[in-house]
């Protein structure tokens, strides 16, 4: 039976009960107020139960933003894209700036076939690809010109899936033997990547 509570579990293993409304444990969930216990149990699950971390994430958020004059040069839809990015993705500029490593060149058909399948995908695909490769599926402020991305070499041909190196923007390739092939495994790996579930 479901009572309005919500459970989690401590650093060593053990159960801790949070009550959503006082007395929450004695009251069960039913058809009548199942609305309610959603509410609540989401409130719980996005405010209350981060709200110590939250606060000292704006405590020293507000540390660094209330003597800055980042409140009065940026409205705040500006700051997010300093902090997070953009979602406009020109993937011409990137290949412009891209370096190729380990016997790989602008010129290896390969490389060629990948900037191919990549300027034919959806938005919403290289929003994914750039998220697989460098960890955010946004571009920097700046541009993705702005950004330093590798593409190297992770072997001859294979049945293996491309890779990436996240921290570093470096993409793992192996060197496929067809461009059906080479889109068939980077459709694969960019659909079921997860990456860190931050963003």
């Amino acid at each position: 039976m479901l009572d309005f509570v919500a459970s989690t579990t401590g650093l060593f293993g053990e159960t801790i009960t949070h009550h959503l409304v006082e007395g929450g444990d004695g009251i069960p969930v039913t058809s009548a107020n199942k609305h309610e216990f959603v509410a609540k149990y989401v409130d719980y699950v996005i405010n209350t139960s981060i709200s110590k971390q939250f606060d000292q994430f704006k405590k020293g958020f507000d540390m660094v933003a209330s003597h800055s004059p980042l409140k009065a040069w940026f409205r705040p839809e500006e700051l997010e894209k300093l902090i997070v990015g953009t979602p406009q993705l020109d993937f011409k500029a990137l290949q412009g700036v891209t370096r190729y490593d380990n016997g790989y060149t602008a010129d290896t058909d390969v490389v060629k076939w990948f900037w191919e399948v990549t300027h034919s995908m959806t938005d919403d695909d290289k929003s994914k690809l750039l998220a697989f490769s460098t960890g955010c599926g946004l571009a920097p402020v700046g541009g993705m010109g702005e950004m330093t991305f590798v593409i190297v070499k992770n072997g001859g041909d294979s049945e293996r899936l491309p890779t990436a190196h996240t921290c570093f923007n470096v993409l793992l390739l192996p060197e496929y033997s067809s461009k059906e092939k080479l889109q068939k495994k980077l459709y694969l790996a960019i659909q079921h990547f997860e990456g860190f579930g931050m963003i």
